[in-house]
């Protein structure tokens, strides 16, 4: 679904990533582990065209996105949940729904709707009309995740999924990704937390000095203890 193949790119005269090289299947639940500062989120953004790429390839879906605007990429069918959640702060929680809702371009499946959000997200039900500056973190990222979906996207991408969160709060999280993958929804997942992503990713690249330098699956990187340590600092 997504090929993303010798990606480089910068801020100003600062390069940051080095040619990355990452793949994700239709369905696949696929993570972009490392420290900060690595070219993780710097990924996301030349994915979603808020940062221009230097060069490279980037195909979706049959489609060549690299260097598109964002609306573009959008309307290609990738939604995003991006690191700070970055909701309307003026906007309700039901107007904050409520813009973002398109139907599936390819209009296949079941659409996400309202009614669907609510039933994934109850805890948002009695906060529709509080603005989305009144709700707490983990109420924001729960209407961030509910924005993204209600876009019908083919690919669902979460820049930092839990940072900052509550525990009880990650783990309704860590269970609504799950549930998303049961459904075979496609996800591109950045977050910290290995053991929660290897219980719900099928597989993994760890990304060092903007290049991936390992990729692998749940069972490899669990086993290798001495991998995480060296890269990811467990």
């Amino acid at each position: 679904m997504l090929e993303v193949r010798g990606l480089e790119a910068s801020y100003g005269e600062s390069q940051v990533l080095f040619g990355m090289d990452f793949s994700i299947g239709a369905g696949e639940v696929v993570t972009l582990l490392g420290r900060n500062g690595m070219g993780k989120t710097t990924t996301i953004r030349a994915l979603m065209g808020i940062l221009r790429p230097d060069r490279g390839r980037i195909m979706f879906d049959g489609l060549g996105i690299y260097g598109l605007p964002s609306h573009k990429v959008a309307q290609a069918g990738i939604g995003l949940v991006p690191e700070g959640r970055q909701i309307f702060p003026n906007l309700s929680v039901r107007e904050n729904l409520i813009a973002t809702a398109r139907p599936r371009a390819d209009g296949a499946g079941e659409n996400w709707n309202f009614d669907k959000v609510m039933d994934l997200f109850p805890a948002l039900a009695p906060r529709l009309e509080s603005a989305g500056n009144q709700l707490s973190g983990g109420e924001q990222q729960m209407l961030a995740v509910g924005r993204a979906l209600m876009t019908n996207p083919k690919l669902l991408v979460l820049d930092e999924a839990t940072e900052g969160l509550a525990p009880l709060v990650r783990q309704e999280i860590w269970a609504c990704l799950a549930g998303l993958k049961a459904a075979k929804q496609s996800i591109l997942v950045i977050d910290k937390n290995v053991a929660a992503l290897t219980r719900i990713a099928d597989r993994h690249h760890i990304v060092e000095k903007g290049r991936v330098v390992w990729n692998g699956t749940s069972d490899e990187l669990r086993a290798d203890k001495a991998l995480q340590e060296r890269y990811l600092g467990v």
